[in-house]
């Protein structure tokens, strides 16, 4: 199931990034789509690779891969490199599955995360819903600005199409350290007990330190 973390960026980062978007150079978004998504994708990608495109794209790596809640569900092991997207009214992302593979020989990454870190103010455009299709479900999330939805990457999504304003968006996917889906969500339950255990028992009670016992035990068992 996909899992929105609310509040990955503060107001005055959300601020400070927009501001960075009249400096960044847009290109077509179809230079970093596989050969199928191609033919379905209408936006523009920022250029990172600018002063102000690292900046920016440092600046928002920092505030997802140190949030507890993301670093508890995707225990990420390797990154794609981030991209920041720009849909105007008439694009969109028709339905697509991701490449299982990112980046260059010997940089590769197996894409077991796909993340979507949403930059606009969810009033300010029409459309443009994330749509994702998991077992026989379809979930729609048009999520407020510093929001991030994570979803498994082997399933086929979509952005559907903006109708007005314009949608600004961070996208990036994720290696984790755990490939298994049910392990991450047995590790990340745990990890959620242990939080609320820890309003009640001390950090070297027998009960915290069993539970901390338990998911060193499993992440030594299941990580990749």
């Amino acid at each position: 199931m996909p899992l929105i973390i609310g509040d990955i960026l503060e107001p005055e980062i959300i601020g400070v990034v927009r501001d960075q978007f009249p400096k960044l150079v847009w290109e077509n978004g179809t230079k970093t789509a596989g050969s199928t998504a191609r033919e379905v994708k209408k936006n523009l990608q920022a250029d990172l690779s600018t002063r102000s495109g690292a900046k920016l794209r440092d600046m928002l790596k920092e505030a997802i891969g140190t949030h507890p809640v993301f670093k508890a569900f995707a225990r990420p092991n390797k990154w794609s490199k981030l991209l920041i997207s720009r849909t105007e009214p008439g694009g969109g992302y028709g339905l697509h599955i991701d490449n299982a593979l990112m980046g260059r020989a010997g940089e590769q990454i197996r894409t077991d995360l796909s993340f979507t870190l949403f930059l606009s103010d969810h009033e300010s455009y029409e459309g443009g819903e994330l749509v994702i299709e998991q077992a026989g479900q379809s979930h729609s999330m048009k999520a407020k600005a510093g929001d991030l939805v994570v979803y498994p990457s082997n399933t086929l999504h979509q952005v559907t199409p903006v109708t007005s304003g314009t949608r600004y968006v961070c996208v990036g996917w994720i290696q984790s350290h755990v490939r298994s889906a049910e392990q991450r969500e047995i590790l990340f339950d745990l990890d959620n007990l242990r939080a609320e255990m820890a309003k009640t028992y001390g950090p070297n009670s027998i009960e915290m330190l069993t539970i901390a016992k338990s998911i060193a035990n499993l992440t030594r068992m299941w990580t990749a």
